[in-house]
């Protein structure tokens, strides 16, 4: 009898447990399948710029104040104090004004193809992030030194197939080593023409134009006509009178040689038809020049050299917010968007193996922070787009994304460059406790009272104090693939800032600072 009490009682406690454990099933089964439903929700739609995150709004102040490091010219409600007056003789020899306009990197020479990327770069920060930028103070400053550019821009295309594409020699400029302000060594000018022509430059600063022009459409419509009117010449000069201008001019290929110049016509042919809804450009984007020159379906990699993954995101938008027909006949750019998304997101199934052992998106020895500094613009960009037209994810590969998880990878990167790295160092020049001090910059390393001439500047270069002057705002070239630093003025491979990546990390921290609602049109 004791046997078969005991027999009952386990029995019992048998079934009691079975029917916890179906019970419990059933819970995790619903909270599962509640979540997996969730996914499918799409996040909420931003509203007006919302709290501001202080550590990017910081970054993004001080990331700004580089184009006034750069600037030449007559200087105008000038706030570096190590700065003055330069270049004002540039472009006499033509009897043109080129004053103005923004040095290169480190040294003197005013890069027309660089130089018009980064306004290129700025506009269409300034578009997508305008208001972001506003409630932290910065929307003046960038619009200021995105017309210090296209100032010099306009007076270096004296006539519809003439454009002058540089101020100065580098074998002169960089036998010197001394301030722009006290520079003596002659400034030849280099210019493209229908006998020399240069497709890539002169359609990359149609695309600066355009995209300039929307900026200043409702402010200064008479300017922005200006503009729009240069930009639509230099795209017909562009297209009619086909050739790379590093072959067209050898000389050039040292510096910013460019390898190839489709991309440039189909960036520049979407930001005209973003300034003017003229549907002829949108025809040449997605007719045969789209199918010759648009690598459908390959991601690349985002650069002054290569617009195609910059291209495919600012034409999804027409797939996000356009009518259905003009949707349409994009839609290959916005599958190539993803395809590029995909590969960013570090657990995608296609994710690129492009990365440092921390993280950061890594590319190329020189001027490495280039590519992540970009990849993360472009993931916020792409991000505020679903988000805005309530798409709640994307596939890659059969497993899905929301826009929460590229807005984590732009963080990602953002937080790499501002400090949290191996080095624990920012390479954003003037933020964090923690910065580079030996910038390869003639102007930040040589003291303002100094005399020098163009060889004795020298002195400086090779000098083992750290630089007198502090280039706010300069984003070094960054760390090699092993997440190491070395801070000497000589190393211009990691320590040399460029203006180009100072207009990708101003729309990356832009992005950042604040969320608010994507613009649905620029116009």
């Amino acid at each position: 009898m004791g046997e078969k009490s005991r027999s009952r009682g386990f029995c019992g406690w048998f079934l009691v447990l079975v029917i916890l454990g179906l019970i419990a099933g059933a819970i995790v089964f619903a909270v599962k399948k509640k979540s997996s439903h969730s996914d499918d929700e799409p996040a909420p739609v931003p509203g007006p710029p919302g709290a501001i995150v202080k550590k990017y709004s910081d970054a993004l102040k001080i990331a700004m104040k580089f184009f006034d490091v750069q600037k030449s010219g007559k200087l105008v409600d000038n706030t570096i104090s190590w700065r003055g007056d330069s270049g004002l003789k540039d472009g006499t020899e033509a009897k043109l004004d080129l004053s103005k306009g923004m040095y290169d990197a480190g040294d003197h020479i005013k890069f027309g193809f660089p130089m018009a990327f980064t306004a290129t770069v700025l506009s269409w920060s300034i578009l997508e992030y305008g208001d972001q930028m506003d409630v932290v103070g910065q929307l003046d400053p960038a619009k200021d030194s995105l017309k210090w550019i296209t100032d010099y821009l306009i007076n270096a295309h004296p006539s519809e197939n003439v454009l002058y594409i540089q101020v100065g020699d580098p074998d002169i400029d960089h036998a010197c080593w001394d301030r722009p302000e006290t520079m003596t060594g002659k400034r030849p000018l280099t210019m493209i023409n229908a006998s020399f022509p240069g497709t890539d430059v002169a359609a990359e600063t149609a695309a600066a134009m355009a995209s300039a022009s929307l900026v200043y459409k409702k402010t200064d419509p008479t300017y922005s006509d200006l503009l729009l009117k240069h930009a639509e010449e230099l795209f017909s000069f562009a297209d009619e009178h086909r050739g790379l201008y590093s072959t067209s001019i050898p000389k050039v290929q040292t510096y910013y040689n460019s390898t190839g110049y489709g991309d440039e016509l189909l960036w520049a042919a979407s930001w005209l038809y973003h300034a003017t809804e003229d549907e002829t450009y949108l025809n040449y984007v997605s007719g045969d020049n789209g199918r010759l020159y648009a690598k459908w379906g390959s991601p690349t990699w985002f650069s002054w050299d290569d617009k195609h993954a910059a291209t495919q995101v600012l034409l999804s938008r027409l797939n996000f917010f356009g009518s259905q027909g003009v949707s349409k006949s994009v839609q290959v750019y916005k599958k190539t968007a993803e395809a590029v998304m995909c590969g960013l997101i570090p657990e995608s199934p296609t994710a690129t193996s492009s990365r440092t052992d921390d993280g950061l998106i890594w590319v190329s020895e020189w001027n490495a922070l280039q590519h992540p500094v970009s990849s993360a613009f472009l993931a916020s960009l792409y991000s505020d787009y679903m988000l805005t037209s309530r798409t709640a994810k994307f596939s890659c590969s059969g497993e899905t994304y929301t826009p929460a998880d590229l807005r984590n990878f732009a963080k990602s990167q953002a937080d790499y460059v501002l400090g949290n790295n191996p080095m624990k160092m920012s390479y954003l020049v003037g933020y964090g406790d923690k910065f580079p001090q030996y910038v390869h910059h003639r102007g930040a390393s040589i003291p303002v009272d100094a005399t020098t001439k163009c060889k004795d500047g020298f002195k400086w270069l090779l000098s083992t104090k750290p630089n007198p002057n502090i280039a706010y705002g300069a984003l070094v070239g960054g760390p090699f693939l092993n997440e190491s630093y070395i801070d000497s003025r000589n190393n211009s491979m990691q320590g040399e800032p460029s203006t180009y990546n100072s207009a990708l990390v101003v729309g990356l921290l832009s992005s950042l600072v604040t969320t608010s609602s994507a613009l649905q049109s620029f116009t």
